[in-house]
């Protein structure tokens, strides 16, 4: 192989080897990331839960249980914020890295909290 290298006058180690075949994606590779997915979710729980109004309505309509239109609701929620939250985070872990986005995470997670908290106290003053 080197002497058709030499003869083609190109060096040997310049010649690009093969690349090696990744291993199949797996959800272990995303187990770094779930701390983080599970703080957006939290962080997008409430306000991804007011557009599934009509999700409600419809529900309400149709001829299911009260208690399973209630689990629809809430699992329906869960998985939007769960999804929108791996979003959030890979795309957060793309751009800062995987530390970064897990941290901003839980600055949403503790400011949504305290915004919640400041609202609350600010109705019963006025109340």
């Amino acid at each position: 192989m080197r002497d058709d290298a030499r003869k083609r006058g190109q060096c040997a180690a310049l010649s690009p080897a093969p690349a090696a075949m990744p291993d199949a994606f797996s959800l272990s590779d995303l187990s770094p990331l779930l701390p983080g997915v599970a703080l957006w979710a939290l962080a997008l729980y409430l306000p991804l839960s007011v557009p599934l109004a009509r999700l409600e309505k419809v529900l309400a309509e149709g001829s299911l249980e009260e208690g399973l239109q209630q689990l629809v609701l809430v699992g329906g929620s869960l998985l939007l914020a769960l999804a929108v939250g791996l979003v959030v985070e890979l795309l957060l872990s793309w751009a800062l890295g995987p530390g970064w986005a897990a941290s901003l995470g839980l600055i949403a997670v503790l400011g949504g909290l305290s915004i919640g908290l400041a609202a609350g106290r600010d109705d019963d003053h006025k109340g």
